[in-house]
């Protein structure tokens, strides 16, 4: 499967990527993962965005797509790839399209998810994370809590709300992507990609995809 996961923050793209990839072997690529991948191998495009993130400035979209280019030419992405919160915005659109064509390659759908404004505020305010940089699990105080309060399971350091995860800032993210991110709907929906589905159960959104892919 080519598929282009959209959707907010907290909307689940992580979860229902995770269940896929278990699927038929495709694997989730996100952005942030392959300029990290670029960065610690060392090559000649990780080095330009190692420059740009270090300065703390947005790798440039022209990097950005030479790196996707490089990653998507690997040879795990034969049995497919599922692109996570990528792209952006309209133009990176644009530029995807183009590579995808130069690439003999074609998308089978862009999934929306669609989630509640309610729902991610829950989900993302009562999230906890792992303090300790080499574990990094997360928790739900909500709906997966740590056995002993404040402390992770796996390894025993504090879990903590990331400084993203306030509802303040929960806020501020939504509204970047309700006007960045979010006319990518209308985008692939002229384009005939456009699969929106009812994100708020995970198992309901993958056998939604599984049924469209077996209709094409």
């Amino acid at each position: 499967m080519k598929i282009i996961l959209l959707g907010a923050p907290g909307a689940g793209k992580g979860t229902v990527a995770k269940v896929l990839t278990e699927l038929d072997g495709s694997v989730q690529i996100s952005t942030g993962d392959i300029l990290r991948g670029a960065v610690q191998a060392g090559t000649a495009l990780g080095q330009k965005a190692d420059a740009f993130m270090k300065a703390g400035d947005l790798v440039p979209d022209e990097l950005i797509m030479d790196i996707m280019k490089s990653r998507l030419q690997e040879p795990d992405c034969k049995n497919g790839f599922l692109l996570d919160g990528f792209p952006r915005t309209i133009p990176q659109a644009e530029a995807l399209k183009t590579l995808l064509s130069d690439l003999g390659l074609a998308l089978d759908m862009a999934v929306s998810l669609e989630v509640p404004r309610e729902e991610i505020l829950n989900r993302l305010t009562t999230r906890r994370t792992c303090e300790n940089p080499a574990c990094q699990a997360i928790y739900n105080v909500r709906s997966s809590p740590t056995k002993i309060k404040g402390i992770c399971d796996k390894c025993g350091s504090k879990v903590v709300q990331r400084e993203d995860e306030t509802e303040a800032a929960i806020s501020h993210r939504l509204e970047t992507y309700n006007e960045k991110t979010s006319p990518l709907i209308g985008y692939y929906e002229k384009e005939g990609l456009l699969m929106p589905v009812d994100a708020t159960v995970t198992d309901e959104v993958v056998k939604a995809i599984q049924d469209r892919l077996k209709d094409r």
